[in-house]
């Protein structure tokens, strides 16, 4: 896009005059005398901004424009006529044009319009990007693993996506549920809405309440100014409710209440308001369990559980750490490339009560440690190395290595249920030889 600006009018001489003072000004500029020409630049150039004339030989600036918003919706359009009209005017600004403004009129200024104009152009392309960026960062197809658990968990959401119905995600901490959360809002409806989120551990009870309702000015000391709440902030979107088993359960009442009729009420006001957003909830708690014991209001916890998804643990995915691993490494773009067969073998076999997250700084700490190019085992922290000891611990009755053997391909076929090709991957064998195993040791 850059600073290219294509004008279009078929008076030869006020188009090149024009054309050298925005040139003066740092632009390129592309010309045209017809509409057909205007398109034709159109296909092979890339433009911030036009500026046309409304009467042309072969149509009307005010087609082009409504043709230009359709096809190049950040093409940024300034319409300049020879004999300007109110209602030229008034159609011209509906129809999305930058500006309006009439020959003799602006001649000294177009120059400042065009930069204008030039400006909004490459702040929305930019915008645009990042709308991309962040739309393809959160898709489904970025959640990484090929475990049965995980690939159950996003079929699951998947499905619910498209639909209006609140979901509720549970599974321990660093499982990737807010992932999830922003995977399921970007394949949705809701997905041109904004994706609101909210830590419900983070805040204190009253402080969460403001948080999530926002108050008036003067509602309570310090209510200096008016805020808005949560709720306000993703009308027409998705409100991400984290951890929501530590919300007090006075504050329960009031989201449940705003559940049931899609309407709240600010600190310090009286009048109800209104906002049309989808819930979709995390926990690391059973919120059945928690609702049984009467921790958790149930009517609230069926409201929100319209539709339950288990995030596995890492631990039930072991055939996806090496993925992770890798991919983690990656992403920190430095001399590190690689991580040896006996690291990963301890990745495989550590338990990882922080999940994937704890996963993550595993990666990046022995990165930052690595001497070379390698992530190897004595890198990583002693832990690891303790939980191996453990496991040989859990064996010690076991005096020959073919019974270790044997426990160990034991274990991983029950991790991955019997999949025998995982389980040879994870093993770092063939799956000929797995099988001549599993005959040898009678698994």
């Amino acid at each position: 896009m850059k600073n290219n600006v294509l004008i279009i009018d078929d008076e030869d001489q006020f188009r090149e005059l024009l054309a050298r003072v925005i040139n003066l000004e740092g632009f390129t500029v592309y010309q045209a005398r017809t509409v057909q020409e205007a398109f034709k630049q159109l296909a092979n150039q890339s433009v911030a901004a036009i500026v046309t004339d409304v009467k042309l030989p072969d149509g009307n600036g005010l087609q082009i424009l409504e043709r230009v918003k359709r096809e190049y919706p950040l093409i940024e359009i300034i319409v300049i006529t020879a004999f300007g009209s109110i209602q030229d005017g008034v159609r011209a600004m509906k129809q999305g044009a930058f500006d309006y403004i009439t020959k003799g009129d602006e001649d000294e200024h177009i120059h400042v319009i065009v930069e204008r104009a030039v400006e909004k152009a490459q702040m929305q392309a930019k915008l645009h990007q990042l709308e991309q960026r962040i739309e393809h960062k959160y898709r489904f197809e970025n959640i990484i693993g090929e475990s049965d658990p995980l690939i159950d968990a996003i079929s699951m959401a998947r499905k619910v996506a498209p639909s209006e119905i609140s979901v509720l995600l549970q599974g321990e901490t660093g499982t990737g549920k807010e992932l999830f959360a922003q995977a399921i809002h970007q394949a949705s409806t809701r997905k041109d809405g904004p994706f609101v989120a909210l830590n419900c551990s983070a805040f204190p009870k009253d402080l969460l309440e403001s948080e999530l309702f926002g108050f008036k000015k003067g509602a309570f000391t310090g209510a200096s100014e008016p805020k808005k709440g949560l709720l306000e902030e993703a009308d027409s979107g998705t409100l991400f409710l984290d951890e929501i088993g530590e919300m007090d359960p006075g504050l329960q009442a009031k989201l449940l209440r705003f559940l049931e009729s899609k309407t709240y009420t600010k600190l310090g006001e009286t009048k109800p308001r209104k906002v049309d957003i989808r819930i979709i909830a995390a926990t690391n708690k059973n919120l059945k369990e928690e609702a049984i014991r009467g921790s958790f209001r149930d009517d609230l916890y069926y409201r929100l559980a319209g539709f339950t998804i288990e995030i596995p643990p890492l631990r039930n995915r072991i055939e996806d750490i090496d993925l992770l691993a890798n991919y983690f490494l990656n992403r920190l773009n430095q001399r590190v490339q690689q991580i040896d067969q006996d690291a990963l073998s301890l990745l495989r076999n550590y338990p990882w009560k922080g999940n994937i997250r704890e996963l993550k700084n595993i990666i990046e700490r022995a990165a930052i440690l690595a001497e070379g190019d390698t992530i190897t085992a004595d890198l990583l922290p002693k832990e690891f190395h303790q939980s191996g000891m453990e496991q040989s611990s859990s064996v010690s009755s076991m005096s020959s290595l073919e019974e270790v053997e044997r426990h160990h391909i034991k274990q991983v076929l029950e991790q991955v249920n019997g999949n025998k090709t995982k389980a040879a991957r994870i093993l770092g064998i063939g799956t000929s030889t797995l099988y001549r195993k599993i005959d040898e040791f009678n698994l």
